[in-house]
């Protein structure tokens, strides 16, 4: 059992197949797994994506200029992360946005310390707008939370269980790899996560857990210690 945990969580996967926008019924069961967890003693800090609102490297973004669009990016994780908390409280849990980008009416600028103090206190800590730099991926702030409040792990929930040789969907003899170095991964070129927050990773040691968060009950498994998905280590 770890005692605090960062998750990540992919924008895409809170649209629940529909490609835009924020499906209820999928936060609300996240949130019931994140109130599981918290009341067997777990810190949680999240990050979560935007992609379900916009992607500063996507195609609808391709004549934009890449701060802006890196920038509407970042407000889209702002939106996410209001519906976390919004479900977060209707389950009887105590949470906060932090965003990385100054907007004080509607959620605290964030400041490690006292992230650090809502997270000692039991609140469920969401951390919105990425790092508050274009350029950076919410992987890549992901990983720089989890450092930065001295997190166990690090867990990204995505739509696959585990780390493959190959995309499983179009390669079904693709390997399935249980345990993997940060290096292994930079090595063969495994799109687990950008490469800048595998290099964070790596070099400050924090270990990485990638699983299926489309099973129900997985984010629980995970958190007690059973063996889901693939573990990256230093």
């Amino acid at each position: 059992m770890y005692k605090r945990i960062l998750l990540k969580l992919s924008g895409e996967a809170l649209a629940a197949g529909r490609g835009f926008g924020v499906d209820v019924d999928t936060v609300h069961q996240i949130s019931m797994e994140i109130a599981e967890v918290r009341e067997s003693g777990v810190e949680i800090a999240i990050v979560v994506g935007g992609g379900n609102f916009f992607r500063g490297v996507a195609e609808q973004a391709r004549h934009m200029d890449r701060v802006s669009a890196d920038h509407m990016g970042m407000l889209g994780t702002v939106i996410n992360s209001l519906a976390f908390q919004d479900s977060l409280e209707k389950c009887g849990v105590h949470s906060r946005v932090m965003s990385a980008i100054e907007m004080n009416q509607v959620a605290e600028p964030y400041i490690r310390r006292r992230a650090i103090r809502h997270l000692e206190k039991g609140r469920v800590v969401i951390f919105a707008a990425g790092t508050g730099n274009p350029y950076f991926s919410t992987d890549t702030a992901a990983s720089l939370r989890a450092m930065e409040i001295k997190a166990d792990i690090l867990l990204k929930a995505t739509k696959v269980d585990g780390i493959y040789s190959a995309d499983p969907v179009l390669i079904k003899d693709a390997t399935k790899y249980e345990e993997i170095t940060y290096l292994e991964v930079l090595q063969r070129g495994l799109k687990v996560m950008d490469m800048t927050a595998v290099s964070l990773c790596k070099d400050n040691g924090m270990p990485m857990i990638i699983f299926n968060m489309n099973k129900p009950g997985n984010i629980v498994r995970v958190v007690s210690g059973e063996r889901v998905g693939s573990l990256v280590t230093a």
